[in-house]
Formats: C-alpha cells, structure tokens, sequence
C-alpha cells in the first residue's frame, strides 16, 4: 500500500528558510523535477535526503519535528 504524505508545512519551511524550491534541490544534490515528484509523492525522500534536510544550513530542522515535516500522512 503506498502512502501519501502531505508536505505543506515543509514547503512552508522551504520557503522561509531558503527562499524557493529551487535553493533546496540544489541544496539536496537533485533536480527541480525529482524534487517535484517527491513533494507529489511520486517518489519518496530517501534517508539521506532527510538527514541533509534537517541541517542548520538547508532547513535546521530539529530531531524531534522530522515525523511533522515527512511523514504527516494526507487524510481523504
């Protein structure tokens, strides 16, 4: 069963940390359209991706907040 996750609140921190979507694949080591296809959950976060997502200089996510950032799932 694939799961959807709803990745409002880390578009929201996308966006007051770095300024675009576009910052952040560059920051991540992918292109605009991979980044495209995992907020569309097309395609998943790998692990890696999540841990690069939690450091002070991309979006200084805290330990304790990835489950609320990744993992929300939708409803409905």
């Amino acid at each position: 069963m694939k799961r959807n996750y709803e990745y409002s609140k880390l578009r929201g921190r996308i966006i007051e940390k770095l300024g675009s979507l576009k910052k952040y694949a560059e920051l991540l080591g992918i292109s605009d359209t991979a980044l495209s296809n995992k907020l569309s959950n097309k395609v998943p976060f790998n692990q890696d991706e999540i841990l690069r997502s939690m450091e002070k200089e991309v979006l200084d996510i805290e330990a304790n907040e990835i489950s609320y950032y990744f993992f929300t799932q939708k409803v409905g």
